[in-house]
């Protein structure tokens, strides 16, 4: 008899959970072998990798998928070396499993403090982009965790033969093939059973369109880490530099149209707007984006008439949208108002403007006279990133190590006796 999908999920996560003891104990060492074995075997497949993408390609191309989820879908020589450095340098970081902080002596002679441990088994849901695999694969793995990942069917060719590199990293070090696990399914009822398990799966990190998100969220029995839009926004302020505000927003909409970290929605001060916009303008008609505008910025420029619903579209495309606002206070109220709180960034050179910026815009990344594109785990020093969290409890902003983890109390004594006095 065929297995049933629920059959075959609850396997993965009686596996996982079993794993999850194993790698939760790991040595450091043991798992940065792991990973830079794998590192190396990435290197090694660079041929076998490209001939599965471009089997994902082709189908995605005959299947009609969109040019944004294309993009987001294939390898490039460059992709393959950004996964091989993001392993390196995760097994380069400092492990932050077993560190305890903040011990101190109570009245009662006890020392109290923290340890930071695993969360134990995290199940990854994602759409279209296969270096989600290494990412997950690698953080999950340095931070002690066991994995369940779920990539999307059209990129069922690239994940399986990145989870093989995976594979033979675990082995040369000697550790559970179970620790990452790819489901081999592309029925979508394994979303279902995965993120129903908690006996098994203790986080689930849904990273997809809204639809997706939208689902995991109100479905879900267990706790998920969670983003649902990418509508970000650069605020060209009064004080602005307007060549380096030039440069900052050509970068921030144009580096990749299909990232969540892309802009947007542009604003700009009415003092500025006739001085910045035309050239802006023609920059970004000349890259072949779609300009939406304001009726003030309409009346500067050239542009399609932008609609309400324009303010709170994440377009994941080349289409922008602009507004010319009154000063400081009406951009952060149009982006704490349309924005999705997830990175947003001002260019000014007055430093009381800056700080009431990152002061009252409530996002999980607020930047200073940088483009949003930067919002990146990668970029920030994490390695890589599990996804960025727009969530404010337990992690906010890409998801690192750190967020993989989470802390449980420490108490060290001598015989105390509560109630009695210490002899």
């Amino acid at each position: 008899m065929t297995e049933s999908v629920l059959d075959y999920m609850t396997r993965l996560g009686r596996a996982a959970r079993e794993a999850s003891r194993v790698i939760g104990r790991a040595s450091t060492a043991q798992k940065n072998r792991a990973l830079q074995a794998a590192a190396n075997a990435l290197d090694a497949a660079r041929a076998e990798l490209a001939a599965a993408n471009e089997q994902d390609l082709a189908a995605g191309r005959a299947n009609g998928l969109e040019p944004a989820l294309l993009e987001r879908l294939e390898l490039t020589p460059a992709r393959i070396d950004g996964m091989i450095v993001g392993l390196r340098q995760v097994a380069a970081l400092p492990d932050p499993v077993g560190a305890i902080r903040d011990m101190s002596f109570r009245p009662s002679g006890i020392q109290v403090g923290k340890m930071r441990v695993p969360l134990g088994v995290i199940g990854i849901i994602y759409e279209s982009r296969p270096n989600v695999t290494i990412d997950a694969a690698s953080l999950c793995l340095k931070s002690g965790n066991a994995t369940i990942l779920r990539g999307g069917s059209e990129a069922i060719h690239s994940n399986r033969a990145i989870a093989a590199c995976i594979q033979r990293g675990l082995a040369e070090a000697e550790l559970p093939a179970a620790v990452v696990q790819v489901v081999e399914t592309t029925d979508r009822a394994a979303v279902g059973a995965m993120i129903s398990m908690p006996e098994y799966v203790d986080v689930i990190v849904p990273r997809g369109g809204r639809g997706l998100i939208e689902r995991i969220s109100r479905d879900a029995r267990v706790p998920v880490i969670k983003h649902l839009d990418g509508i970000c926004h650069v605020f060209v302020s009064e004080h602005a530099d307007l060549a380096k505000a030039q440069r900052i927003a050509f970068n921030a909409k144009t580096y990749r149209y299909g990232i969540c970290g892309a802009m947007e929605t542009l604003l700009v001060d009415q003092s500025v707007a006739k001085d910045f916009l035309p050239s802006m303008a023609a920059q970004f008609r000349e890259k072949g984006v779609e300009l939406r505008g304001c009726e003030r910025t309409r009346a500067i420029i050239d542009a399609v008439a932008a609609s309400e619903d324009d303010w709170s579209t994440e377009y994941l495309a080349p289409i922008l949208s602009i507004r010319v606002v009154d000063g400081l206070d009406q951009a952060i109220e149009h982006i704490n108002h349309y924005g999705s709180h997830h990175t947003d960034s001002i260019v000014s050179e007055n430093l009381a403007d800056t700080r009431r910026f990152v002061a009252e815009v409530d996002s999980a990344s607020v930047m200073i006279n940088t483009p949003t594109c930067f919002a990146d785990g990668f970029e920030y020093g994490l390695g890589a990133e599990i996804g960025i969290s727009t969530d404010k409890l337990h992690a906010r902003g890409p998801v690192g190590l750190e967020g993989l983890t989470c802390e449980k109390y420490i108490v060290v004594g001598d015989g105390q006796l509560r109630g009695q006095a210490t002899v």
